[in-house]
């Protein structure tokens, strides 16, 4: 059981957090995480691309000329996808990129993600968020005092509003809560920031 120092607003230590073993995986998972990652990003992808084929053009069905006699190639439609403002063969088409992940799946790749940022040494353990004002300078000041800089995944359990507004200008700084944390923001991210209540939901949901 991994024990970490809780912290306050100012980086002094108030106390320790123990982690459960059931919450992390260091033995199996390398897979898991790959699959999650790839699903994530595959998530995003707009997947809009979308050209017509021959049948779709607007063009006469008539015979440009006829099929002997010219000198010419013989030839059926202008929607030929070889002419100027014909159909294009093969083209992308408007599709779903989603993939399906087990749920099983999803939490073995947290469990093991988390491990290896507890590794690392990137888990910042916070007593709570004290930003008595929805200002972004009031949150920088308290990152950087925490230790965790301007790069960081900050998971917290409560409706901290001033946390959540003050938070919005600053662009490598995320605010989630527990239940909508990925496989991707703990990869993502320098440090991640997590109260105690937060911990333990997150436990309670992946273990």
């Amino acid at each position: 059981m991994a024990t970490l120092s809780v912290i306050d607003g100012s980086g002094s230590s108030v106390g320790d957090f123990e982690v459960d073993d059931a919450w992390l995986e260091r033995e199996k998972g390398a897979q898991a995480v790959h699959d999650v990652v790839v699903a994530y990003q595959a998530a995003g992808r707009a997947g809009t691309a979308c050209t017509k084929t021959r049948g779709q053009v607007e063009a006469s069905t008539a015979k440009p000329w006829r099929q002997k006699g010219t000198g010419r190639a013989r030839s059926g439609r202008s929607s030929s996808p070889i002419w100027r403002g014909g159909g294009i063969a093969f083209g992308p088409v408007s599709r779903s990129y989603a993939k399906t992940v087990n749920r099983k799946v999803k939490h073995l790749a947290l469990r093991r993600v988390l491990a290896g940022r507890l590794d690392e040494e990137a888990v910042i353990v916070v007593e709570d968020a004290p930003i008595d004002e929805p200002r972004t300078k009031k949150v920088l000041a308290w990152l950087r005092g925490i230790g965790a800089g301007e790069h960081a995944l900050v998971i917290v359990d409560d409706e901290n509003y001033n946390l959540f507004m003050g938070a919005r200008n600053l662009p490598a700084v995320l605010i989630v809560r527990p239940g909508a944390v990925t496989v991707y923001d703990l990869l993502h991210y320098d440090r991640v920031v997590i109260s105690k209540d937060a911990f333990t939901t997150l436990g309670a949901r992946i273990s």
